[in-house]
């Protein structure tokens, strides 16, 4: 029997996350710009949105690799793309090198690259192995990073996104393993395992780590803490990494890479353009990414209340036509708008 290698997406220059991250200064005279993964939130529709906002590259939400490569409804449920759904890091919280095996198996003819989760704080994720448990166990994923890249070398891209340790060494010879293990990039997020996000990210340990594996030649991606592209650019003049990944930023202000201060209108009428073109997603969810829209753009008070009583997407829509001018994808102006165009009242 022929050892036959796994189908992959071919990576060209358009696609290959880490030419993107390496060459972005040259070809766009800026670092590059991550859309990070955000749990249920970072789904194909808000992909999209955040892709036409200068997002260079983009994660799915963390999907459990154990319930994907078991379960045929969690693998429709949790993860959906198209062609244009590229450079696509599909982010994994694993625990055993099988599992993570088994899952790139899968993804891999739907992406450019597998983000392994080093970072999730969840107790029942750490209780499992999984998330930053991963960075108290070394040696486990040192394995699961060698495993992948001797499969499948420069034909998938595979990350770590992980947390800092107390001890800063720590983490420097952390990352120093997954240099070795052959870790295409790293990205730090500047809080520990506990560390509350009310609290400021730490910018220098994530300088004193990036200054420590800078001569592996790895690029360090940074992570927290990043709402405006004033934040962008101070935490890359500050800390020297390659570029930056945003999160909850984005949640709130998908147009924050094309230096949108708060949400533009444009955003959302693309959001509501291709969540009902790709479809599934459930209108909780739906409800969920306007209301964080609309917390950006201080919708007026009495609508935002509204807002969060609509029990259906039908009922969604027509409360948006009765009461701001939603263009379609069709209409002149279409995704142009910066402010909330209200209609038959003025903002207060």
């Amino acid at each position: 029997m022929t050892n036959v290698p796994p189908p992959v997406r071919a990576l060209t220059k358009k696609n290959d996350p880490l030419y993107i991250i390496k060459s972005r200064k040259l070809t766009h005279n800026r670092s590059v710009t991550i859309a990070g993964p955000m749990v249920r939130y970072s789904k194909l529709p808000f992909r999209q949105v955040c892709r036409h906002y200068n997002a260079d590259i983009v994660y799915t939400p963390m999907i459990l690799a154990r319930e994907f490569v078991r379960n045929r409804h969690a693998r429709m449920a949790d993860f959906s793309s198209n062609e244009s759904d590229t450079p696509l890091i599909v982010q994994v919280g694993v625990n055993n090198t099988t599992d993570l095996l088994r899952f790139a198996e899968m993804v891999a003819p739907y992406c450019d690259g597998i983000g392994i989760n080093c970072g999730c704080p969840i107790k029942e994720q750490i209780r499992e192995g999984i998330g930053s448990a991963l960075i108290y166990n070394p040696d486990l994923l040192s394995e699961m990073v060698s495993a992948v890249k001797t499969k499948y070398g420069d034909k998938l891209r595979l990350e770590t996104k992980i947390r800092i340790h107390d001890n800063w060494d720590q983490t420097v010879e952390l990352c120093h393993r997954l240099c070795d293990a052959g870790v295409d990039w790293i990205t730090i997020h500047g809080r520990t395992r506990t560390t509350r996000s009310s609290v400021p990210v730490n910018l220098e340990a994530i300088k004193y780590i990036t200054d420590k594996i800078k001569p592996r030649g790895v690029p360090v991606i940074a992570n927290g803490d990043c709402f405006t592209m004033k934040d962008f650019q101070k935490i890359i003049d500050y800390t020297g990494v390659d570029g930056v990944m945003a999160v909850r930023g984005l949640l709130d202000n998908p147009a924050l890479f094309a230096s949108y201060d708060t949400c533009p209108w444009g955003a959302l009428e693309l959001f509501w353009h291709y969540a009902m073109e790709f479809g599934g997603l459930p209108h909780q969810l739906l409800l969920h990414h306007l209301h964080c829209m609309f917390e950006s753009m201080k919708l007026e008070k009495h609508l935002h209340n509204e807002l969060m009583d609509i029990k259906t997407t039908t009922q969604l829509i027509d409360w948006f036509d009765r009461n701001f001018v939603l263009k379609r994808v069709d209409e002149v102006g279409f995704s142009e708008a910066v402010e909330i165009p209200y209609k038959n009242q003025s903002k207060v």
